[in-house]
């Protein structure tokens, strides 16, 4: 069970960068924009952790979100 999460996780996480990507190329949403999506994201995860019953999870999401918007997201490189 665990493998299939972890593909269904990175199998939403690579259409949601696509979909980013799209809406980047299409004038859309701007990089500032898609960040500010990141960013929530990642404010929910942090949110989240202190009240969960897996909060480890929430951190980890919390710390992948960051490092995208540090400089693993290929938005910031087009």
């Amino acid at each position: 069970m665990r493998e299939i999460q972890l593909i269904e996780g990175i199998a939403a996480l690579s259409i949601c960068e696509s979909l980013l990507l799209a809406l980047n190329d299409q004038k859309i949403m701007t990089e500032a924009q898609i960040l500010g999506v990141l960013e929530d994201a990642a404010a929910a995860h942090e949110n989240a952790i202190k009240d969960a019953s897996a909060p480890e999870t929430h951190q980890q999401i919390f710390e992948l979100i960051n490092k995208i918007i540090a400089g693993g997201n290929s938005v910031r490189h087009r």
